[in-house]
């Protein structure tokens, strides 16, 4: 059942204690938007672009390589509370072709800090400016980073509590990861929230193609274009980048790339590195925030049964919110950003239960 309001009873009841109980409490703080922002395109825009400041910029950072597979290393930019290992530790993930510097990784790491966790504003392999650590290409399934990055931070720096904060692709790659530990996640992984997650990347790839959406697309290839020429100055002659700008869509661009990333195309790579067969796996509290009208993210695949009657997973799925955005209307005690509130606040209540 689709999980759009959770106090009501339906949305609740085949949930686990702790979900039944966070279902409840947000149930008091609904998202409401603006008047003028009902409209999936204008939240997207405006809700993404708007001007805000982050606390967490002022906060000293460490700089930090973790080194995954060999001849990969990747970067997350940690914020550390006075004697981190009485700490709960918070890891923002940022979305496709985005960095530990979007706002919204920065607006969830401000508020996470703030209420008291260790934070880590993670780039995937390859993005915000780490291109030269590895050779090797990022992809929206791409897990394996975040089970070395974990396991050394629970192994080697002793922290008590992980949680994974994932917008977007890192959403969808927060929901895989922790549906591949299944019964086997680490105790000190306490849950995962994801924001926007494109649990269904061929419905998305589709999606994306329509005519209302070019303007993202459009976005995204330019992006990747300039990621990819970065990556062949970098190491030259491992890819093939001859008929790179003949490509029109996402689809065609996963058709020529995936291959490298060990996909047999397209509709090999959409149906391995989507997260909803993993969601029925998964063993640890699962927050799954999605808006009705983002615009390139469709809503079906969230009426899968296989999330409804998996109990370790709440969805929230609000009729308006765009991609990623969900600014709200102002509230006295928090800002704007309301899925960014209720993920930091997700984390909170289940380091209380």
């Amino acid at each position: 059942m689709l999980l759009t309001e959770p106090s009501s009873k339906s949305s609740s009841q085949s949930k686990t204690p702790i979900l039944e109980k966070i279902a409840d409490q947000f149930a008091v703080r609904p998202f409401v938007a603006p008047r003028l922002l009902r409209n999936g395109h204008a939240m997207t825009i405006v809700g993404t672009q708007r001007p805000r400041s982050f606390p967490i910029l002022k906060q000293p950072r460490e700089r930090r390589e973790f080194q995954t597979e060999p001849g990969t290393r990747v970067v997350a930019y940690c914020h550390w509370q006075p004697e981190r290992e009485r700490h709960p530790t918070v890891i923002v993930i940022h979305g496709l072709e985005g960095s530990a510097e979007g706002s919204y990784v920065l607006g969830a790491a401000s508020k996470a800090f703030a209420a008291g966790f260790n934070v880590l504003r993670y780039n995937v392999r390859s993005c915000g400016g780490t291109g030269h650590l590895t050779p090797k290409l990022y992809h929206s399934g791409l897990t394996v980073d975040l089970h070395y990055v974990t396991r050394e931070l629970i192994e080697r720096d002793r922290l008590p509590e992980l949680f994974l904060i994932g917008f977007s692709m890192g959403g969808n790659q927060s929901l895989k990861f922790a549906g591949e530990l299944g019964e086997n996640a680490p105790a000190a992984l306490k849950g995962v929230c994801a924001i926007s997650p494109p649990i269904c990347l061929e419905s998305c790839s589709r999606a994306i193609a329509r005519r209302e959406n070019r303007i993202y697309e459009i976005n995204f290839l330019v992006s990747l274009r300039r990621t990819m020429r970065e990556k062949d100055r970098l190491f030259p002659g491992v890819y093939d980048l001859t008929r790179m700008n003949t490509i029109k869509h996402l689809w065609d661009w996963d058709e020529m790339f995936q291959p490298h990333n060990g996909f047999d195309g397209a509709l090999d790579y959409y149906s391995k590195a989507s997260s909803l067969p993993f969601i029925p796996r998964i063993r640890i509290p699962a927050l799954i925030i999605h808006a009705g009208d983002d615009p390139f993210i469709p809503l079906h695949p969230f009426t899968d049964n296989r999330i409804a009657e998996n109990p370790h997973v709440l969805l929230m799925a609000p009729k308006h919110g765009g991609h990623v955005a969900f600014c709200g209307k102002r509230q006295p005690d928090e800002d704007r950003a309301w899925a960014e509130n209720r993920a930091v606040e997700f984390c909170r209540q289940l380091l209380n239960c």
